[in-house]
């Protein structure tokens, strides 16, 4: 990994565009992010899939389902355009994409990025599926692994030496220790409460999420992070390129 702060795009570029899906990814790319965020289940077969919420219903419409309880097939046939949010605008243009086909975008428009890779159905089959196509394309060491559980955490560490982000104690599932910690992610709400102090002590580097406006990126930058992650990346990246601390 480089030195320096990293510009994260939330779900890809998820303020203008339907949140983990292809196109999001695509146009947090042509932004010029240095990473971007997706979130990892598995569907029924067992094919990792990309979506925030285990339940489709909030991206997707319709009634309540969960991927675990559908196939890829199924899982094909939803639309992640996201209506709550972007109407009808992209209705029919996106479709929910498994971990390879963003790993093949990936391939094609900038093999050297980096990515944070959120596992959310927290089994080890999960990992292990997800790890093997990450090193299946040459990207897992580009990786940063996040999960709200310790157990998966600390998985990750011991079994592939995964370069880990876990959050603070108290959002944790299954917490422990912060021991298998490389780094921690503190959510904006924190990053600006007496919490932010506590978290600094530990010594480890600080993800801070998320930084939309100039303002909040100017104070994550000033209170120590490494890497910020943005909805809308514009102003990180406008901030951070006229500071010079772009990595």
């Amino acid at each position: 990994m480089k030195n320096g702060i990293y510009v994260e795009g939330h779900r890809g570029f998820c303020a203008l565009y339907p949140e983990n899906t292809l196109l999001s990814y695509e146009k947090a790319i042509e932004l010029g992010a240095d990473a971007f965020e997706f979130d990892i289940w598995l569907s029924k077969d067992k094919v990792p899939v990309l979506m925030h919420d285990g339940n489709v219903s909030r991206t997707c419409g319709g009634e309540p389902r969960h991927l675990r309880d559908m196939t890829l097939e199924e899982i094909k046939m939803l639309d992640p355009c996201f209506r709550a949010k972007f109407g009808d605008r992209f209705a029919g243009q996106v479709r929910v994409p498994t971990l390879e086909e963003l790993l093949e975008l990936v391939r094609e428009k900038n093999p050297g990025m980096s990515l944070g890779v959120e596992i959310k159905e927290y089994t080890e089959e999960t990992v292990d599926l997800s790890v093997a196509l990450l090193k299946k394309y040459g990207i897992f060491d580009r990786c940063w692994f996040y999960a709200f559980n310790g157990r998966i955490i600390s998985y990750l560490k011991r079994k592939y030496g995964a370069r880990t982000m876990g959050y603070p104690d108290f959002l944790m599932r299954e917490f422990t220790s912060y021991d298998d910690y490389d780094e921690i992610g503190l959510e904006m709400k924190y990053v600006r409460s007496e919490i932010l102090e506590i978290y600094r002590k530990k010594g480890l580097p600080m993800h801070f999420y998320c930084a939309d406006t100039t303002e909040d990126v100017d104070f994550c930058v000033t209170h120590g992070a490494s890497l910020i992650t943005a909805n809308d990346p514009r102003p990180l990246i406008a901030y951070l390129e006229e500071k010079g601390l772009r990595v």
